[in-house]
């Protein structure tokens, strides 16, 4: 697969915690990313953070929180993306979802 040098990144904020269908949302999005062929999607766990609700979320070890923040990134064409976006406004009910230009310089597997 080639991506085209302008390609859309679709970035998801959620928290660890939020669930789909009793499952970890992060797993659910990237699953349905797959099952699309989306070009590839990275969950990332962040150790502190806070949302809309003021929140500070932490991975301290004498706090140690059990909603992390948690990044979903996923490059691939606008079209591939607009696959994607209705499942992602049926189950992401708290969080932000951002979409933006990238230029992509590489992407290779063998």
């Amino acid at each position: 697969m080639k991506l085209p040098e302008k390609s859309i990144l679709l970035r998801i904020f959620i928290g660890e915690s939020d669930k789909y269908n009793g499952k970890p949302l992060y797993e659910q999005i990237v699953f349905k990313a797959r099952e699309l062929n989306l070009a590839g999607a990275t969950v990332i766990r962040g150790i502190l953070g806070f949302g809309a609700d003021s929140r500070i979320h932490s991975a301290k070890l004498l706090e140690l929180s059990i909603d992390l923040p948690i990044i979903i990134e996923i490059v691939d064409t606008q079209e591939k993306i607009d696959t994607l976006l209705p499942f992602i406004d049926e189950t992401v009910k708290e969080g932000l979802v951002t979409l933006e230009e990238v230029k992509v310089i590489k992407y290779k597997h063998s």
